[in-house]
């Protein structure tokens, strides 16, 4: 089985490298293939940095894991990026092995908003990691109604997770603080050498 990992990484941080790591420890995934999006659908009309620098940010992030690999699958795609698609996509490539999406309890809790979301859950296993703040399911009856069909292709990860949103650092770094320990060094080297999120 391998998992995916997608999101804006605007930029990439150290919970999104604990989530992928610990699911794949914990689940023994072949690789974590890391999907930076293009034009998340839940996201057009927001500001986000261009997609080349959340690329190389990420490749600078995963780099030495010889578990992880980025895909630009998203970004080589026109118009809004879709899950549903880089599953499929993605399961073409790694036809021998079993898929899992790995994302947040609070993502998951929205994933009803997503297109073609049944699809996604008979597609791939679901690897779900509960946030602070958010309740611990541990009775199967405690699922959201739209889970409930679904909720033996969800695999509930048991790990540190770390409170860290990118929204958050965006906007500490606008104001010149620093995000030492809350990001890999050679991300931050490469926010400061480009500039970024000076001037949101």
């Amino acid at each position: 089985m391998f998992g995916i990992l997608g999101g804006t990484f605007d930029p990439i941080h150290f919970g999104h490298l604990v989530l992928a790591e610990k699911a794949r420890e914990a689940f023994q995934l072949e690789k974590v293939v890391v999907v930076p999006a293009a034009i998340p659908p839940h996201k057009i009309g927001e500001v986000t940095t261009e997609a080349q620098h959340r690329l190389r940010m990420v490749e600078l992030a995963i780099e030495g894991n010889p578990w992880f690999e980025v895909s630009t699958v998203e970004l080589e795609r026109e118009g809004p990026s879709y899950s549903i698609d880089t599953i499929r996509e993605l399961k073409e490539k790694y036809s021998d092995s079993e898929t899992a999406l790995i994302m947040g309890f609070d993502s998951l809790l929205e994933l009803h908003s997503w297109k073609n979301y049944q699809s996604i859950l008979e597609e791939a296993k679901i690897i779900t990691a509960f946030r602070p703040g958010y309740p611990v399911i541990s009775d199967g009856q405690q699922w959201p109604q739209f889970l409930k069909a679904y909720s033996h292709q969800i695999l509930v990860l048991q790990a540190p997770l770390l409170d860290i949103s990118s929204t958050w650092l965006r906007v500490e770094l606008m104001y010149g603080r620093s995000i030492k320990y809350l990001v890999p060094d050679q991300v931050i080297d490469y926010i400061n050498a480009k500039g970024l999120y000076r001037d949101l």
